[in-house]
């Protein structure tokens, strides 16, 4: 490659089109960086996340928790643990009245359980300040329905480490819920969240994928997340197969 020769200590005296091509240059080296980078995050995203979150096994037996959650585990707020109704039953059999994995007594009305998720929020803890928002998000144990609030505080637990909190962000950003929409910023929180397992946010990602246009990668993505127990996602690998819009990906 020939070398171009610059003249020495005489600005202004540039060849014409110089400062351009030198700019072009630059900006198709940068391109290509970004590209790779990109490149290198797809991959990290698509190879990480294939076992669920840690966070979703019982406390109690340490089995996964079946999806949808709400339908077969119920949230303490005691402790803020998640606890299978398997165990829920074991204990209540045992004569256990209480929550089976600290066992202190369940709150007797909204208050006292709005008192212990407070608790819990003062001491910093991730899963309590998630629930917390859950509480305002929704109007419920007294609270005012308060979304912008709610958001505050997902987005403090998210910092804190909460993929629960990542996921519902996902959602407020994507769709504009109390927030201004920010689709590319959803998308990041769903990102976060399904590197760390979670299946939801994983389901999303292949949503905004097929959305935008890339079957192949929403496959790809419910693939992972089908894998983990998700029917929605299974289902919708079965759709997209019946109208011929995507191609087995393994």
């Amino acid at each position: 490659m020939s070398e171009r020769i610059e003249p020495v200590g005489r600005p202004g005296n540039e060849p014409a089109g110089a400062p351009a091509q030198n700019d072009g240059a630059a900006a198709a080296g940068a391109d290509d960086q970004s590209a790779a980078e990109v490149a290198r995050y797809l991959d990290r995203l698509l190879n990480e996340g294939h076992e669920r979150w840690e966070g979703h096994r019982c406390p109690i037996c340490y089995l996964y928790i079946g999806l949808p959650m709400s339908k077969h585990a119920k949230m303490n707020v005691c402790c803020m643990k998640t606890v299978c109704k398997g165990c829920f039953l074991a204990a209540h059999q045992r004569g256990l009245r209480g929550c089976p994995f600290c066992r202190t007594p369940h709150p007797s009305d909204d208050a006292s359980e709005l008192a212990m998720i407070q608790k819990r929020v003062s001491k910093r803890d991730a899963a309590a300040i998630f629930h917390l928002g859950t509480k305002h998000f929704h109007g419920e144990l007294g609270l005012t329905k308060d979304v912008p609030r709610a958001n505050e505080l997902f987005t403090e637990a998210a910092e804190l480490g909460s993929v629960n909190a990542h996921h519902d962000l996902g959602i407020a950003y994507y769709y504009g819920d109390g927030v201004q929409e920010d689709k590319p910023r959803g998308v990041r929180h769903w990102q976060q969240a399904a590197m760390e397992g979670h299946v939801s946010s994983r389901h999303n990602l292949g949503f905004d994928a097929f959305k935008n246009g890339n079957c192949e990668l929403a496959v790809q993505h419910w693939m992972i997340s089908a894998k983990m127990g998700d029917e929605d996602s299974l289902n919708d690998i079965k759709d997209m197969f019946m109208e011929g819009q995507a191609t087995k990906a393994h």
